[in-house]
């Protein structure tokens, strides 16, 4: 039975060296006149290169490289897991190194390599192979829902030709040294190779492969090239129908559940049961982070809530019984220019804490469906996609043993005009108080909306929201605390 690699292989047809030399020449010239055309239009473009050995993956990156701007295009390729990207979740490196809008990244041995390799040779089951697919196609997905063009190129040569190029390869001392002892058992994996590929593949599929016949060297490169100029120009003509097709709205998605209002805000403890319970929770706060850092626990507490609500006090309570080495208080603000022009939640995959840290995140990627959608810096569609394609990303932080803690700080809108007033009374505390402040009070009731979907929408038995009564900071900060407690210690006993 034929696989499927085989019978969608494209076979370039075979030309002479003037052709070739000819079309290359118009092919360098609009290749690069495209680029800018992409620079300015501001969309990324990854290039994946997957293939059996010998197919010619690295040498038509290379000549990609000598015929595009080099300004615009890097190359990233990737060997196993190092020790720091081993204190990440699997997806962090590929995440970390997505292009900016305008960019082109040509990708090697990247997030297809691992489990074609882990299947072939290691054995891991159906379930994980099948966990590994269905995360690549999520990932990929995300990117091409958030503006990237991605193209994909299987590099193919049936068992024969692959055997004789390595073979040929060998033979020439100038580059005999790219073959390596593993090139040939993987000849002899062969066929679990290609059925294994398939699979990936197929699985795959929603962002298409193109599958090059690798057995002609000028061929197989001026193919990739014009599909990747073709594609490049088909996108161009695309971007420019979408102009002025911006589509905004602030419209609640949900099914109205009411959680706010199920909450008890007059839920308060006495100042001394909370001194001395502050001092239980932060010694046993202590000893839990101490051991989920000797333990290789990674650790992600977000903080979402009205203003003035508490965040920054329920926050430095945590900090107070950590070791200064152990965590990273990162408060969030409007993205740079440079996290504008990537994908809305690279800026927070670089940032998620290594094996054994803490990183405490006031503010966050929720962002996108809270002060995003409500002031209109999302379209209606980028907002209510953003939903699952926040979840997905928590899912894998969880997957990957990650803690992840989401809190949401919630007051009265009269305990908030309150402390409003006591800041601009306070001069230590005026600092705190600012015209975004009362503007964004002025649209509690649109933000109350886009809770109400944020937790419907995002909340799970494993990655909860944790809704916390806060007129009474007292309250809210042994709330906190517990919470966070339980979660490391539930990680922990696992």
């Amino acid at each position: 039975m034929s696989s499927h690699l085989e019978t969608h292989i494209v076979r370039p047809e075979k030309i002479g060296k003037k052709d070739f030399a000819q079309r290359v020449k118009e092919l360098r010239y609009r290749l690069v006149q495209v680029q800018n055309e992409v620079k300015r239009s501001k969309f990324p473009v990854i290039v994946l290169f997957g293939g059996v050995d010998g197919a010619g993956k690295h040498e038509t990156v290379d000549i990609l490289n000598e015929w595009m701007d080099p300004r615009f295009l890097k190359a990233k390729a990737y060997r196993e897991r190092n020790a720091v990207e081993k204190e990440y979740p699997e997806m962090w490196r590929f995440w970390r190194d997505l292009p900016q809008a305008g960019e082109m990244f040509l990708y090697l041995s990247a997030w297809t390599s691992r489990p074609l390799m882990d299947r072939v040779k290691k054995g891991i089951s159906k379930h994980e192979f099948q966990a590994w697919i269905d995360r690549i196609a999520a990932f990929e997905k995300t990117q091409v829902d958030n503006g990237a063009l991605i193209l994909k190129f299987w590099m193919h040569l049936d068992r024969d030709k692959q055997h004789k190029r390595l073979i040929k390869l060998s033979s020439d001392e100038e580059i005999s040294w790219q073959i390596r002892a593993s090139d040939w058992e993987n000849l002899g994996l062969y066929q679990r190779f290609v059925e294994t590929a398939d699979e990936i593949i197929q699985g795959t599929s929603a962002v298409p492969w193109t599958i090059v016949d690798g057995s002609l060297e000028k061929e197989r490169t001026l193919l990739v090239a014009e599909t990747i100029l073709n594609a490049l120009e088909k996108r161009l003509e695309e971007e420019e129908e979408k102009k002025g097709k911006r589509v905004l709205s602030t419209k609640c998605i949900g099914k109205g559940m009411n959680h706010f209002k199920k909450v008890d805000l007059s839920a308060s403890v006495e100042k001394a049961e909370y001194r001395k319970r502050l001092k239980e929770l932060q010694s046993r706060l202590a000893v839990l982070q101490s051991d989920a850092n000797n333990r290789g626990i990674a650790t992600a507490l977000v903080f979402e809530g009205w203003d003035a609500a508490g965040k920054g006090g329920a926050i430095r309570r945590i900090t107070q019984a950590l070791d200064a080495r152990q965590y990273e208080v990162l408060p969030v603000g409007a993205p740079t220019q440079e996290e504008l022009d990537h994908h809305y939640m690279w800026r927070f995959w670089k940032q998620l804490p290594s094996a054994g840290r803490m990183t405490i995140f006031d503010r966050s990627w929720y962002g996108r469906v809270l002060v995003e959608r409500i002031e209109g810096f999302a379209t209606k569609q980028e907002w209510h996609r953003a939903f699952g394609e926040i979840l997905q990303c928590e899912q894998e932080w969880h997957q990957s043993g990650m803690v992840v803690c989401k809190f949401w700080l919630h007051i009265s809108k009269e305990e908030q005009l309150r402390r409003f007033e006591d800041r601009e009374k306070t001069p230590y505390k005026s600092w705190k108080l600012t015209d975004e402040d009362w503007r964004n009070r002025e649209k509690w009731d649109a933000y109350l909306d886009a809770g109400e979907d944020m937790f419907e929408l995002t909340s799970t038995k494993d990655l909860p929201w944790t809704i916390v009564p806060s007129n009474q900071k007292y309250f809210a900060r042994l709330m906190v605390l517990e919470t966070v407690c339980n979660a490391l210690q539930k990680r922990l006993e696992s």
